[in-house]
């Protein structure tokens, strides 16, 4: 009998510790930090040739998984942002083309299921420090606000507890910080672009003017109100030290059982190309890779406060960014010999891989085996949500991340077999691709004709093989139709889109639509 209480000791002892820390690395703190205007080409891990050096980046990619065929679920800001954090295609929604203002109102339904909320309701503390760009209710109107009222339908009433940023992209009409449903400084001043001495772009910075007459007649561009301490320059430092601010105070509860979730969404490397004076001179791509350097030193900042604090086994970092590289692109590869696309075409706005496919690296010391991995089948953002859901034991219901599939498999088993359903792809003038395994069709759009690519053989899409590949391109095109009339990618109950038939379906006909949608 002696010997059995020892041996249930020993059990108990060694067993138990085993299984809680088990239950714990299933339910990691988790912080997705999101680049802006990033091309593949733009971290040294996935590009052999770029002309500076990304440490930080290469390290989430040798110690985590690369997904070096990762996607932006759209070619352009608000819409990836709109995928990344429902798992849903932005298309669905009332935002067919282009972008979001400052302060429209937001794209995200209220009671939309989000991966914050999701989150949230599993017991996760939440929060949201960076560039939001997916709508707000700001009250007023640019020269007439009321800053005694609460800023609503935003990040606060999208699962996030905690929030501190802007409001869109710098050059939109509303630059200031705005912590909770305030602003810290109210904007009482007015700016315009102003020139770039480091990039051919523009800065955010003063001189500011008390009139926007004044601000109009100097610049001769659209009139930006900005608060009196807004500088474009701060932003990265700022948000990373109220992401550390926050992280601070969630440590003793982390320790205790009780994880945290940071969406920390960068305004790097978009315009204007602002690094601060101490990353001047580094790198050989100019302004540019002086801004890309700064932006891996901030993530860096993050890496090492999780050493720092004792969190960082049991942190998953995701990194990405929202889209292809901005024009430039192709200044930089003339001037410096560096391409922000890397083997792949255009950038920022296109159907092409450039457009979309960009840096994806997830790190999670206490999770992933065999670190220091790549994954070269196909993965979006939009299969974060999904991702979590399933390493957290969450349920997703079938009216919430339509479009997103999981790929928790591929982070824990190294000899995984996953395999995506097609993703889908989408410019900014609202041209359709779908990709399944090696083959993406580029969808008919106004003037312009089907393409097909094999991207296995052509990563380039130099050479479209329509022609000779009909049957393979109307299965495609088949599967797109589904797709995109019964509102999900995913097996589960059909959902209606948030509108009926459009144009940029150009595909199909408005009889077609509604014959493949759910009644």
């Amino acid at each position: 009998m002696k010997n059995l209480t020892s041996v249930f000791c020993i059990l108990f002892f060694v067993i138990f510790p085993l299984l809680a820390s088990s239950a714990e690395t299933k339910r990691p703190n988790i912080i997705v930090i999101y680049s802006d205007d990033q091309g593949f080409g733009d971290s040294s891990a996935l590009n052999p040739e770029a002309k500076f050096e990304t440490p930080n980046l290469d390290r989430l990619a040798k110690e985590g998984v690369s997904f070096t065929n990762g996607h932006s679920s759209d070619s352009v800001c608000t819409p990836s942002r709109y995928g990344l954090l429902t798992g849903r295609y932005s298309w669905r929604t009332t935002k067919k083309t282009g972008v979001q203002g400052a302060d429209t109102p937001a794209l995200i339904a209220q009671g939309r299921l989000t991966l914050a909320s999701l989150l949230k309701e599993n017991g996760y503390n939440t929060a949201m420090v960076g560039k939001w760009h997916l709508g707000m209710d700001i009250p007023g109107t640019l020269g007439d606000r009321d800053f005694s009222k609460p800023i609503m339908d935003m990040p606060l009433d999208k699962g996030f507890d905690y929030f501190y940023g802007i409001p869109a992209s710098l050059n939109y009409g509303y630059l200031a910080w705005i912590e909770g449903r305030y602003t810290k400084v109210p904007p009482s001043l007015y700016t315009a672009k102003k020139p770039n001495d480091r990039h051919s772009d523009y800065r955010i910075m003063p001189p500011y003017f008390k009139t926007a007459k004044e601000a109009k007649e100097l610049h001769g561009a659209a009139v930006i109100e900005v608060a009196p301490d807004f500088v474009d320059t701060e932003c990265l430092q700022r948000f990373v030290e109220r992401s550390i601010e926050w992280l601070s105070g969630q440590v003793e509860a982390s320790k205790a059982g009780k994880p945290f979730f940071l969406y920390l969404p960068f305004t790097s490397p978009h315009y204007p190309v602002a690094p601060r004076p101490e990353f001047w001179g580094q790198g050989a791509a100019g302004g540019y890779g002086e801004f890309m350097i700064e932006t891996d030193y901030h993530v860096g900042q993050v890496i090492a406060f999780l050493e720092e604090s004792g969190l960082d086994e049991n942190t998953m970092i995701v990194y990405s960014s929202d889209n292809g590289p901005e024009r430039t692109w192709a200044e930089r590869i003339e001037e410096f010999d560096h391409d922000s696309s890397g083997i792949y075409r255009d950038g920022k706005r296109s159907i092409y891989e450039g457009g979309h496919r960009v840096p994806f690296f997830v790190r999670w010391p206490a999770g992933i085996q065999s670190p220091g991995r790549s994954w070269d089948k196909l993965v979006g953002q939009i299969d974060v949500l999904s991702t979590v859901a399933e390493m957290i034991g969450a349920e997703v219901p079938d009216d919430g991340a339509e479009d997103s599939q999981s790929f928790y498999s591929v982070l824990i088993d190294p000899k995984s077999d996953a395999k995506r359903l097609p993703l889908i792809n989408h410019g900014i003038s609202g041209r359709f691709s779908i990709t399944e395994g090696k083959w993406k069709l580029i969808m008919p759009h106004k003037n312009l004709k089907h393409e097909l690519y094999n991207l296995e053989k052509d990563p380039g899409e130099e050479t479209n093989v329509y022609g000779k590949n009909v049957k393979l391109a109307t299965r495609l095109e088949q599967r797109i139709s589904e797709i995109v009339c019964r509102g999900r990618t995913t097996d589960g109950v059909p959902q209606l889109n948030d509108t009926g038939y459009w144009d940029d379906l150009a595909w199909l006909n408005e009889g077609q639509y509604n014959r493949l949608a759910p009644k």
